[in-house]
């Protein structure tokens, strides 16, 4: 008996920067700044589709984060670049209900 098997294909690029971004985000303020540079060239390598579905990594990140009591990676990737920064506000926007505690809501309105 065969059976199909929906398998999850991740492109070069996608992967490069989803490591470029777990370690840089990972990273202490000071190494954070110095390797800014390489996190956006990372970044400038995606498409349209790929950024979509990082902003969604990144959002799932922020409730992780978030249900651990650590500081959310928000900020940072504002820093880094405003448009992902909006993706990701609109990723978690979107979350089912329940998954984003109201600490992180409130962290999103004051920020």
């Amino acid at each position: 008996m065969t059976s199909t098997i929906a398998e999850l294909t991740l492109s070069g690029p996608y992967r490069h920067a989803q490591r470029t971004l777990a370690a840089w985000l990972e990273q202490g303020h000071a190494a954070a700044r110095r390797r800014t540079f390489a996190a956006r060239i990372a970044l400038a390598a995606l498409n349209a589709p790929e950024r979509h579905q990082l902003a969604r990594w990144l959002a799932w990140l922020a409730v992780a984060a978030n249900s651990r009591g650590k500081v959310t990676p928000q900020s940072r990737i504002l820093r880094l670049d405003a448009s992902l920064h909006q993706a990701v506000e609109d990723a978690l926007a979107r979350l089912p209900a329940g998954m984003t505690g109201a600490q992180t809501r409130t962290r999103r309105l004051t920020a």
